[in-house]
């Protein structure tokens, strides 16, 4: 077997992990599907209502301004989820590649592109998203590319050490001396060898994007109502958690069983794939 199949072998071994990709396929499904299966709009309000707790006909209850819970709870997961995604996504594509052009050129360009990533790194980066919210607007958008463009930063330190060891190994230096052009080789060795690196860290990195984000959220800089998100209706229960506790341990409870489940994954593809942490 490949390192991949044993990989992935090793991965349907760790009974913990699996579990935690199918809680998370789970509730990223009723997230996808919330226009379709939940009770009641989300922006949907019953002021006569009012805040009512889990019943029958509203099995998580309603808030203040009488909106189902449930509704809103798939909703702002729906956004949560692809911030964390659509975020991850864009810090991989700048990490992978700022990490792959410093590995492969090497000496002073390598030194000088690590350096920038290092002063990069000492600076407020939540300062910084909430300062993009503040100066270009509370929008979804906004927040994909503020929450993505400060999250590429740790992919760019572990590409480029990568680059550099896959730079020296003898089938590399075979594909140059036949004269397989530097786009070639990054597609054809560098990218297939770096995948499982990639892989493990973004699934550690999506915790931190949807932790980033809830806080950017609990601030008020997140989406604008009527849109939600699991930062916004743990700031809302926050702020009615003892007159109406449910609104604020329910949604508390499914985020923080998301971001468990998506370290316990990353943890399980990093043990799978990682051979010197493989588990025994």
């Amino acid at each position: 077997l490949g390192p991949t199949e044993t990989g992935w072998q090793r991965f349907r071994k760790d009974h913990a992990a699996v579990l935690a990709a199918w809680f998370l396929l789970a509730i990223a499904t009723a997230c996808l599907l919330s226009p379709w299966i939940a009770p009641y709009p989300y922006q949907r309000q019953d002021l006569a209502l009012g805040a009512v707790g889990p019943c029958a006909s509203h099995w998580l209850g309603t808030d203040i301004l009488g909106r189902d819970v449930l509704s809103r709870l798939l909703q702002g997961g729906a956004v949560s989820l692809g911030v964390g995604l659509v975020a991850t996504v864009v810090a991989l594509v700048f990490g992978v590649l700022y990490g792959v052009v410093a590995g492969q050129a090497g000496g002073l360009v390598e030194r000088a592109m690590m350096r920038t990533v290092d002063i990069l790194s000492t600076l407020p980066l939540t300062l910084i998203v909430i300062l993009c919210m503040v100066v270009f607007g509370q929008n979804i958008w906004m927040i994909f590319l503020a929450v993505g463009g400060v999250s590429w930063l740790t992919m760019a330190r572990i590409v480029c050490t990568q680059t550099r060891s896959l730079k020296n190994r003898q089938f590399v230096e075979a594909a140059v001396s036949l004269g397989q052009s530097p786009s070639g080789i990054v597609l054809r060795h560098y990218l297939p060898n770096l995948s499982g690196t990639i892989a493990v860290y973004a699934t550690l990195t999506v915790p931190g994007v949807m932790l980033l984000e809830a806080f950017v959220s609990f601030l008020g800089l997140g989406v604008k109502s009527p849109m939600t998100s699991w930062g916004m209706l743990i700031k809302e229960g926050s702020d009615v958690m003892e007159q109406c506790p449910w609104l604020l341990f329910i949604p508390s409870v499914v985020f923080a069983g998301t971001l468990l489940s998506l370290s316990y994954l990353g943890d399980g593809l990093r043990d799978a794939f990682d051979p010197r942490t493989a588990k025994k």
